[in-house]
């Protein structure tokens, strides 16, 4: 398992915005929400804290927001919601980084309301066009075992 990236490297690799090309969590999969994407704004870098923006597009063209804020505690984020979503809360991890710090594999705890899952992300602007054969040859480096990586969906082969 590759060791876990420090909050520290986090504060200035995260913030911008990823787009999701690979799942295996049951939100994503669906043609009901398409084109997910993560975007971090840095809050505080001690504690490490971002602003996040889950945004999606439904099936009738609408542009859908789950908004919260990512707080680290020891080796992740404790995502809160915000809104409606205040009392809901979530673990999450940074399994894997590329290079060139343009992938993430990000490992979600199962929650109240979600399964456990891992989403493989991509920085907007990021020209990956081999992603899947990246993140096959380095299932170690993501923290993916060969049972992870089957289990992914590659969202660009979903059927419209």
């Amino acid at each position: 398992m590759p060791t876990a990236p420090l909050d520290s490297d986090l504060a200035a690799i995260l913030p911008g915005t990823w787009a999701v090309r690979s799942t295996n969590f049951p939100m994503w999969l669906t043609r009901e929400r398409l084109s997910p994407r993560f975007s971090y704004d840095l809050v505080s870098e001690n504690p490490l804290t971002l602003r996040d923006d889950v945004s999606y597009t439904t099936a009738d063209k609408g542009e859908k927001h789950i908004l919260g804020v990512d707080k680290w505690a020891h080796d992740g984020f404790v995502w809160r919601g915000k809104g409606l979503l205040k009392l809901v809360t979530s673990r999450w991890t940074i399994s894997g980084i590329s290079d060139d710090k343009t992938v993430v594999a990000i490992r979600f705890q199962k929650s109240l309301f979600t399964p456990a899952g891992i989403d493989i992300i991509v920085r907007d602007g990021a020209d990956v066009p081999e992603l899947r054969s990246l993140i096959a040859r380095n299932t170690e480096k993501f923290g993916l075992s060969a049972e992870d990586f089957a289990s992914l969906t590659w969202l660009d082969a979903l059927p419209a």
